[in-house]
């Protein structure tokens, strides 16, 4: 498969994404996930349209927020009986629900597997395990493609058989490259952008355009240890402890809200290359938690916070 650099250009493509089938042996079920103010009587509303259309709750996980006064609340059902509604007939009868407690819901099939693009620099870890973790089955997503600022990658994505894509990025090119990453996330109708060790700042007009579909990972160290070499800053002073934290990205520098976080206790007998190595274990196992959780519609974003119900 030859690198994509010009595909990415001009061409207008219109494409139409295929319904999300059911798992064979198997009726197809439903997500929903919602928040709206916290009053009396949700769960009764909700679980009431899903049992007169035929459903089955499976999954029921809620979160009363008591300060902020905003009821959270994720359900997985399948279909009980062979006479069962179609989710676009639960979805009219769920909207004047949600009308009358003021939600923002959204309903689901869980086979409908998030469509996903990955960027990259030079370092593989995270991508190597988002590829393998996918190729296993263990995430529940579908890789449409990788895209880099490098060609160090390519021979590895192409042999999982996912296109890859090379734009190339410069301080004077940066805005071109941004509007073909845009372009290439609207030709394949790309669900979420997960940056995977993508050494690039994403423009502020970028991060608000797609807010709440990029997942970055970084290492905890920060703001404690900014810049070049942060494992060689916390060897200096001694670190306890090595973490990873993942979040959505927004207009705020590694500040947007976290998903998901990881911490591995270290000692004296840590090494720079020892603290490289755990730091590289808990960014993958951060960011392959955060995609999971997303993909699996367990995370609610609110404001500056993420609820997360697992």
């Amino acid at each position: 498969m030859a690198v994509q650099t010009e595909g990415i250009g001009t061409e207008t493509t219109t494409t139409t994404r295929a319904s999300a089938q059911p798992k064979q042996g198997s009726p197809e079920g439903l997500v929903l996930t919602l928040d709206c103010p916290s009053t009396l009587g949700i769960v009764h509303a909700v679980s009431g349209v899903l049992v007169e259309h035929g459903f089955n709750i499976m999954e029921l996980d809620q979160f009363n927020d008591t300060l902020g006064e905003r009821f959270f609340m994720r359900v997985h059902a399948e279909p009980g009986q062979d006479d069962y509604s179609a989710l676009a007939d639960v979805r009219q009868a769920m909207t004047p629900v949600a009308e009358s407690f003021g939600m923002q819901w959204r309903l689901r099939s869980p086979v409908e597997a998030p469509r996903v693009l990955i960027m990259v620099s030079k370092t593989e870890h995270c991508l190597n395990d988002l590829l393998f973790r996918t190729r296993k089955g263990d995430l529940p997503i579908e890789i449409l493609g990788v895209a880099s600022n490098h060609l160090d990658h390519q021979r590895l994505v192409e042999w999982h058989g996912i296109p890859f894509f090379h734009i190339p990025i410069t301080k004077d090119t940066k805005p071109e490259a941004e509007a073909k990453l845009l372009e290439l996330v609207n030709r394949l109708e790309v669900d979420l952008v997960v940056l995977a060790r993508y050494m690039q700042i994403l423009s502020d007009s970028l991060a608000t355009q797609m807010a709440g579909r990029i997942i970055n990972i970084h290492h905890s160290f920060l703001p404690s240890f900014k810049g070049a070499k942060p494992y060689h800053q916390a060897f200096e002073r001694g670190v306890k402890t090595v973490g990873a934290t993942a979040h959505y990205v927004n207009s705020d520098l590694d500040e947007g809200p976290i998903i998901a976080q990881e911490v591995l206790a270290v000692d004296h007998t840590y090494g720079p290359e020892d603290l490289i190595a755990a730091g590289r274990d808990t960014e993958a196992k951060a960011l392959s938690q955060a995609v999971r959780w997303h993909a699996e519609g367990r995370v609610i974003l609110h404001g500056n916070k993420t609820v997360v119900l697992r």
